[in-house]
């Protein structure tokens, strides 16, 4: 995160229990995925939280590079896919589900392609000021196509779905890019990634909307003769 070891560890801990209320609000193993998006969220803040310590104190250096690697696996790899992923699984209007496919093979790309990438090239993180910048050597000619791409992948399903309040998720976490990209250009991944892990409180939010819809469906339209 962008300001301490101990904000990146605190906010790993808010989201770990957010994550855990929303798996528990899961009707069925095809909400479990979506549900689970703050306990990813939460293991790449406490990533980031032993990066900070690997960088800033010499007893935890031997964390440096797994703790790096670790972090950009998840921000770069596992995001792309898994958001549209669980969205796509998520989706019950069969109208809106070709869309999510198709998000589903981008984001498929997106992490195939950063994955050769981040075993490529040279990856290193350092502490400027207050934040941590990630170096990446990466091809430049493909850097733009694949940022655009990435965003697509990330926000578009949530923008994209039919599920109630979904719109929601998706409209924020753009938001927070736009703010990230203009104030915190050079800190971009890390600053965006906390960004994007505070608004997943909004998960919950839509499993519990989930978990009333369903309540309300399975109540009986005709009250029991006993209960008139």
């Amino acid at each position: 995160m962008c300001f301490s070891a101990s904000a990146s560890f605190g906010a790993g801990i808010v989201l770990s229990v957010v994550g855990v209320a929303s798996i528990k609000k899961a009707q069925n193993t095809s909400q479990i995925a979506f549900a689970s998006i703050p306990l990813i969220f939460s293991a790449q803040q406490i990533t980031e939280g032993l990066l900070w310590l690997a960088l800033s104190n010499h007893a935890f250096a031997p964390l440096q590079n797994i703790s790096t690697y670790v972090f950009l696996f998840i921000a770069q790899i596992v995001w792309p896919f898994a958001v549209p992923l669980a969205t796509l699984l998520l989706e019950k209007k069969e109208s809106r589900k070709l869309i999510q496919k198709i998000l589903v093979g981008i984001g498929a790309i997106v992490s195939l392609y950063l994955a050769y990438c981040l075993l490529s090239f040279n990856v290193e993180a350092k502490i400027i000021g207050y934040h941590i910048s990630y170096e990446q050597d990466y091809p430049k000619a493909l850097s733009k196509y694949g940022g655009v791409l990435y965003i697509i992948a990330t926000i578009a399903p949530s923008i994209f779905s039919g599920i109630k309040r979904m719109w929601l998720l998706g409209t924020t976490i753009l938001i927070s890019y736009i703010i990230t990209a203009i104030f915190y250009v050079d800190y971009i991944v890390s600053v965006w990634c906390f960004f994007a892990s505070v608004i997943s409180v909004a998960v919950y939010i839509i499993m519990r909307e989930q978990q009333r819809s369903l309540q309300n469906n399975q109540q009986p339209i005709f009250k029991p003769i006993n209960d008139l």
